[in-house]
């Protein structure tokens, strides 16, 4: 247990419960890995960031250690692939540990891949490219668990790709199609990729893009470069139009991307947190319309009397 005075938030304490019910069922138990044993799961799509919530996750680990157990599955030579628990290894390393405490659990590819992702959705903050290259890896291994049942029994339980999009989709609250649109993105050239990251380029545009071939893709970039702008969805769309129609070229594309955005319907529009300093907070975007309005109409009768004077 952590020791007295330890700033441990409630969803520390039912992830513990939660894993002490978890091995009482499967008979596992806590042991205490070296850390060089254990080594990244392949093709981990989530980043490690050493960024201030990595130091502090270090600090809480220096002075309590890990609360939580990593999953890992054994590998050949005693050594460990990890399945959960990335962050808190590198937080161990970083807090100047040797060991950490591990639960062992014996997985195929595909189930500790589906195990993998599952676990770090969880997270707060999670990358576009993350969020597509976990998806598509998810994808891949429920398509192949199904082919693999099919085989075995001989029945009709294989898994297509839109299928295994909606299964995603059912257990994170989103669509097949939503899911479907984020693992575009791992058609995007790395340049890209990242500058949608970034959020230098929208979701939406992005997405447009990725039907882009690559040298398609690199042509963009100058494009965009040339006119100093980002695409909007209509912009897009026209290039990706072009692509289709083999009329792409970095001159078409840079036509497209030279012309000036407008507003809808030329409207003025003017965001509420330019406004938001000017009325106290308890008000209501519709008290401040009518606030607005009411000294418009002042000031509009104060012009209109002044050349009377």
């Amino acid at each position: 247990m952590p020791k007295k005075g330890a700033n441990i938030s409630l969803s520390s304490y039912d992830d513990i419960f939660s894993t002490q019910e978890s091995r009482q069922e499967t008979g596992e138990h806590v042991v205490m890995l070296p850390l060089d044993k254990i080594h990244p799961f392949k093709n981990h799509p989530f980043r490690i960031v050493d960024d201030e919530e990595m130091q502090k996750t270090a600090e809480s680990i220096r002075e309590y250690g890990v609360l939580v157990p990593a999953i890992v599955r054994p590998l050949e030579n005693d050594e460990y692939e990890m399945i959960s628990g990335h962050r808190r290894r590198y937080a161990s390393m970083l807090a100047g540990k040797e060991t950490m405490p591990i639960i062992i659990r014996d997985m195929d590819d595909d189930t500790a891949t589906i195990f993998m992702v599952d676990s770090n959705l969880q997270r707060e903050h999670i990358l576009p490219s993350e969020r597509a290259k976990a998806y598509q890896m998810k994808v891949e291994a429920i398509k192949h668990q199904g082919q693999k049942r099919a085989v075995e029994t001989t029945s009709r339980q294989v898994v297509g790709k839109l299928e295994a999009a909606a299964l995603i989709g059912d257990e994170i609250g989103q669509s097949g199609r939503q899911v479907q649109r984020f693992m575009r993105l791992n058609n995007l050239i790395p340049e890209i990729l990242d500058m949608v990251d970034e959020k230098k380029i929208a979701f939406n545009p992005a997405v447009e893009l990725s039907y882009l071939k690559p040298e398609e893709q690199r042509e963009f970039l100058e494009a965009m470069d040339y006119a100093q702008t980002t695409p909007s969805v209509s912009q897009a769309q026209r290039i990706k139009k072009l692509s289709q129609q083999g009329q792409s070229s970095l001159e078409a594309m840079c036509e497209v991307m030279d012309e000036v955005k407008k507003p809808p319907d030329d409207r003025l529009v003017i965001k509420s947190d330019v406004l938001r300093k000017y009325f106290p907070k308890s008000y209501t975007p519709q008290q401040m319309e009518a606030v607005i309005m009411k000294l418009l109409e002042q000031w509009l009768k104060k012009r209109t009397r002044e050349p009377e004077r």
